[in-house]
C-alpha cells in the first residue's frame, strides 16, 4: 500500500508492540476480575482490528492499516495469556505440561493459518470484497467466535477459583514490579523467557534475507520456517515434562544451550548452506519452547497468587516489548555488518543468561523459592 520497505516493516512492529501495550490493561483486569474478562478483551481487540484492517484494505490507506494491526496485536497477548490460565488449576506436578498443552494447541494455527490466507483473499474478491480483505475478515470473525466462547464456556474462572486465591483480589499498585524487584526467581524467570525470545527473533526474522542473498527461491525459505515453526510449538510437550520431572532450571538451561548452538550454526552459514540453516532454525525453535515452557512455569510457581496476574502481565510485556527491539536491532546488525555478526551477537545474549541460571542448579530440583499454590513457600527451598 504505501511503497516503502520501511512502512511494511513497521507494519510487524505495530502487531508485537499492540500485543505488548496490551499485556498491562489485560494483567489488571484478570487481578482484579479474573481470566475470562482478561482473555475476551485481548480476542475482541484483535476481532476489532481484523475489521480495521479488512476496512483499510477496501480502502488501500496505509495508516488505517497499522491501527488494525496494533489492535491485531491482542490475539498473540490473548494467547501468551492462556497459557497462564491453564496453569491456575493445575495439580502439583504438572505446571509445565498443562502449560505447554496450550503452547502445543498453537501449532494447529501456526500451520493452518498461512494455508488459509489465499483462499480466504479468493472468497472475498468472489463476494465483492477488496483484495487482500478476506484473510482480516475471517481471522476478525474467527477472534469474535473466540471471545465469545471464553465469556461462555470458560466457567468457573479459573483464576478466581484457584487455591489461595480469594474471588476479587487485586494486587498492590505497582505489584509487578515490586515483585520482580524483591524476587529474584521470578527476575531469573523472566530474564530468561525475554532472551529466548529476543534471540530467537533477531535470528528469525533475518534468515529469509539471508537466504534471498542466496537467491533462494520461497519454496525453499518456506521449508526453512516451516521447520523452525514446528520447532517453536510441535515438541513443547517435551518441555513440559522435562520440567515437571526434572526441574524447571535444567529444560531453561538445555533450551540456552540449543539457542547457543543454533546461533553458532547460523553464524557459521552462507547463504548457500540451506541444510546447516535449516538445522539452525529448528533448533532455534526448540530452544525458544524449553525457554519459553520452563520459564513460564517457573515464574509462575515463584510468584504468591495475588501477585501472578501482574507480574505474568509484565514478563509478556518485557518479552513482546523485547521481541521489537530484537527485530529492529536485527536489520540493522545485519545491515551494517552481516548475518553472520547477528549470530555472534546472539550468541552473546545467551552466554551470560547461562552463567546466570548456573547457581540455580545447587538446588535439588532446579526450583528453589518455589511457592505453593497458597503462595507459601516450599518446605526446605529457598
Amino acid at each position: 500500500m504505501s511503497g516503502s520497505e520501511a512502512v511494511g516493516g513497521v507494519a510487524q512492529t505495530s502487531a508485537i508492540t499492540g500485543a505488548a501495550v496490551l499485556a498491562v490493561p489485560m494483567a489488571r483486569l484478570a487481578a482484579g476480575r479474573g481470566r475470562r474478562p482478561a482473555l475476551a478483551l485481548a480476542y475482541g481487540s484483535a476481532a476489532l482490528g481484523g475489521t480495521v484492517a479488512a476496512v483499510a484494505a477496501a480502502l488501500e490507506f496505509w495508516p488505517l492499516l497499522l491501527v488494525g494491526l496494533f489492535l491485531f496485536g491482542g490475539g498473540t497477548a490473548g494467547g501468551l495469556a492462556a497459557r497462564y490460565a491453564a496453569t491456575d488449576l493445575s495439580a502439583p506436578g504438572r505446571t509445565a505440561r498443562d502449560l505447554s498443552v496450550v503452547v502445543w494447541a498453537t501449532t494447529i494455527g501456526s500451520i493452518a493459518g498461512p494455508n488459509l490466507a489465499g483462499p480466504a483473499d479468493r472468497a472475498a474478491r468472489g463476494l465483492g470484497l477488496a483484495p487482500w480483505s478476506g484473510p482480516f475478515a475471517l481471522a476478525a470473525a474467527v477472534f469474535a467466535v473466540s471471545a465469545l466462547g471464553v465469556l461462555l464456556l470458560l466457567r468457573p474462572d479459573p483464576l478466581r477459583v484457584a487455591p489461595g486465591r480469594v474471588a476479587g483480589t487485586r494486587a498492590p499498585k505497582g505489584g509487578g514490579w515490586r515483585e520482580l524487584r524483591r524476587n529474584g526467581r521470578a527476575r531469573l524467570a523472566v530474564a530468561a523467557i525475554v532472551v529466548s525470545h529476543m534471540v530467537m527473533v533477531a535470528v528469525m526474522i533475518m534468515t529469509p534475507v539471508h537466504l534471498h542473498h542466496g537467491h533462494a527461491d520461497l519454496t525453499v525459505v518456506g521449508v526453512v520456517i516451516s521447520l523452525h515453526i514446528a520447532g517453536m510449538y510441535a515438541l513443547s510437550p517435551l518441555p513440559g515434562w522435562l520440567a515437571d520431572r526434572f526441574g524447571r532450571v535444567p529444560v531453561l538451561l538445555g533450551g540456552m544451550a540449543m539457542l547457543a548452538t543454533a546461533a553458532g550454526l547460523a553464524a557459521l552459514s552462507g547463504p548457500h548452506d540451506v541444510v546447516l540453516l535449516s538445522v539452525a532454525l529448528t533448533l532455534l525453535g526448540v530452544g525458544w519452547s524449553f525457554g519459553l515452557v520452563g520459564g513460564s512455569a517457573l515464574l509462575t510457581e515463584s510468584v504468591g497468587p495475588a501477585d501472578r496476574p501482574a507480574v505474568q502481565g509484565l514478563s509478556d510485556l518485557l518479552m513482546n516489548g523485547g521481541g521489537a527491539l530484537a527485530g529492529l536491532t536485527a536489520g540493522a546488525v545485519v545491515t551494517a555488518l552481516s548475518y553472520a555478526a547477528l549470530g555472534m551477537v546472539a550468541l552473546a545474549l545467551v552466554v551470560p543468561m547461562t552463567l546466570a541460571l548456573l547457581p540455580s542448579l545447587r538446588n535439588r530440583d532446579g526450583r528453589a523459592g518455589v511457592h505453593r499454590d497458597d503462595g507459601t513457600p516450599v518446605d526446605g527451598e529457598g
